[in-house]
C-alpha cells in the first residue's frame, strides 16, 4: 500500500498530466483551425502522449494498493496570438510539470518509498526531453520571426524536429 502522502502526490500528478493532455488538445484545435497542420499534428500527438503518462500513473497507483482518482478538468485557453505564444505556453507548462515531478521524487526520498522513486525516474527523464524540445522549438521560431515563408517551413518541419530530438533508431 502506498504511503498516503505519496498516493496524494501521485494523484495530483495524474491531474496535471490529464490537464496537460487537455491543454495540448486545445492547442491542436487552435493550430488546425489556424492553418498550421504540422503544428496541429505535433499537438495532437503530445495530447495523446500526456494521456498515456496519466494512464501509466493511474495503473501504478492502483497496482500499489491505492486508488487512483480520475480528475475533473478545467477548460484550457482555446486561442493563441500565434505560434510563439503557443510554444511559450508549452514551455511554461512543461516547466510546471517538471517541478511537480521533482516534488514527488523528493517526497519519495523523504518517506523512503524507493519503488515509487524508481518509477518516477522515467518521468524525470521524459521531462528533460520535453523541456529541451520546447526550447529548441522556441529557438527555431525566434529565427523565423514573423516571416510567413519561414513560419510555413517551421510548420512543415516541426514533426521532423521531434524525430531529431529522439535520436536515431536501431
Amino acid at each position: 500500500m502506498l504511503n498516503p502522502e505519496i498516493a496524494e502526490a501521485l494523484n495530483n500528478q495524474v491531474q496535471l498530466e490529464a490537464q496537460s493532455s487537455h491543454a495540448y488538445l486545445a492547442m491542436a484545435v487552435w493550430a488546425e483551425t489556424s492553418g498550421y497542420d504540422g503544428t496541429a499534428t505535433f499537438f495532437y500527438r503530445h495530447a495523446e502522449e500526456e494521456r498515456v503518462h496519466m494512464l501509466k500513473l493511474i495503473r501504478f497507483i492502483n497496482e500499489r494498493g491505492s486508488n487512483a482518482v480520475v480528475p475533473a478538468l478545467v477548460a484550457p485557453s482555446p486561442a493563441f496570438t500565434g505560434l510563439k505564444q503557443a510554444f511559450e505556453s508549452v514551455l511554461e507548462h512543461e516547466t510546471r510539470v517538471t517541478q511537480s515531478i521533482n516534488e514527488v521524487v523528493d517526497l519519495c526520498l523523504k518517506v523512503k518509498d524507493y519503488p515509487t522513486y524508481n518509477f518516477m525516474q522515467w518521468y524525470v527523464a521524459e521531462q528533460l526531453e520535453e523541456e529541451g524540445l520546447a526550447r529548441r522549438i522556441l529557438d527555431r521560431l525566434a529565427l523565423a520571426g514573423d516571416a510567413s515563408g519561414a513560419l510555413y517551413h517551421f510548420d512543415r518541419d516541426i514533426t521532423t524536429m521531434e524525430a531529431e530530438a529522439e535520436g536515431p533508431t536501431a
